[in-house]
């Protein structure tokens, strides 16, 4: 019989919880007495692993929006890390959040515990030197994305490609017509998908210019709906007061949770830049991605940045297929004409669906499983299994 396993595991957001609780599964079909526990969400805590503080205060993005959280963030980084020396899992696992997550990657590592990061760090787009440290702090480099492991050359890190999760699971996980069904779609309805993001300072920045481009649109749509599922309910009461306030008027439909089934039934859809660009790429939705930060996080981040995309589906098919639309840009009389493209245009439409398949079935790999299998493959090595 296999030894039981103890794993220490960190994530900081939604994503994250996702990639997490995935892993746990496949390990624990390997290990049923695996033992787990840091941080993670509702989904890592119903597969068994004990959070130590709760997630969300680990969830804050942009450089400025840091500094204010910063000393809360460094103590929590500083107890978990005294935690792990004091009990020692036989693998550490930091789930994305780099910013974190390496910096404790390290210190484990310098104890001999073995060290694994689930999630490139964005070292294609900025950062580069970046992956000098990672190759000192992190045993094994778990990468979503094929276009990855060449970045990562110079340093020879041990890096496994497992392909992305949402792609394994997008296929069994929706059924359009029972949602078209639960969500009263009528025939020649066109439904557009609203999707500002999951953190209140995307909502801030992008529910405004979303909204104003639904009206723009509903001016020149005839039997229009847009949809917006919010992540949760704070996010839901954020965009109901503001509807309330500005655009009653609208056919808008404001829900909490569902995203993918809302962009399953979407003819388009509107989306802040980030994973749930991938949900719909897997799903082959025409979409317009936008972006929107603090003036100042972005003039820091525009200075750092080298890749030629921010958006999923174009970094992954290396070439623009979607429009990127960022900062003060991201205005209606912009955001509307590019949105009328994606339902209109038949030819870009079917190319797109073509890229888009494509795409799938390069990330479609039983991530879970292979990410298990290349963590069990280190622990082999290392005498510890």
């Amino acid at each position: 019989m296999p030894k039981p396993l103890r794993i220490g595991i960190v994530a900081g957001e939604a994503s994250g919880d996702i990639l997490g609780s995935g892993l746990i599964r496949a390990l624990k079909k390997k290990y049923p007495d695996l033992s787990v526990e840091g941080v993670g969400g509702e989904l890592m805590i119903a597969e068994g692993c004990r959070s130590l503080y709760p997630m969300e205060r680990l969830s804050v993005m942009g450089l400025i929006e840091v500094l204010g959280r910063l000393p809360e963030l460094l103590r929590l980084r500083k107890k978990l890390v005294q935690h792990f020396i004091q009990t020692p899992p036989d693998v550490f696992i930091g789930v994305d959040a780099p910013d974190f997550t390496l910096k404790m990657e390290g210190a484990l590592k310098e104890r001999g515990i073995p060290t694994v990061h689930y999630v490139s760090p964005s070292v294609w787009a900025w950062k580069q030197k970046r992956i000098y440290k990672i190759k000192q702090t992190t045993d094994l480099l778990l990468s979503l994305f094929p276009f990855e492991a060449q970045h990562y050359a110079p340093t020879q890190q041990r890096i496994a490609f497992v392909g992305h999760p949402l792609a394994d699971s997008i296929p069994r996980s929706v059924d359009v017509d029972a949602a078209r069904e639960k969500f009263a779609v009528k025939e020649g309805e066109t439904i557009i998908a609203l999707l500002p993001g999951s953190r209140g300072s995307e909502v801030k920045y992008l529910a405004e210019p979303f909204l104003q481009t639904a009206q723009w649109l509903n001016e020149r749509l005839d039997r229009v709906r847009f949809i917006i599922p919010a992540a949760n309910s704070h996010r839901h009461d954020q965009l109901h007061q503001l509807i309330a306030d500005k655009y009653a008027e609208l056919n808008i439909q404001l829900v909490i949770k569902h995203s993918r089934d809302v962009m399953a039934i979407s003819d388009a859809i509107l989306i802040a830049s980030g994973t749930a660009t991938l949900e719909a790429t897997i799903l082959k939705k025409p979409m317009v991605v936008a972006y929107k930060m603090a003036g100042l996080t972005y003039a820091l981040y525009s200075k750092m940045v080298s890749s030629r995309f921010i958006s999923l589906p174009n970094l992954l098919a290396e070439e623009e297929l979607v429009p990127e639309i960022l900062q003060q840009e991201v205005r209606p009389e912009i955001l509307g004409p590019a949105l009328l493209k994606a339902l209109q245009d038949k030819a870009y439409r079917t190319y797109l669906e073509k890229r888009f398949t494509q795409i799938h079935h390069q990330l479609h790999q039983n991530a879970d499983e292979k990410a298990a299998d290349a963590i069990v493959g280190l622990l082999r090595e290392r005498g510890v299994l």
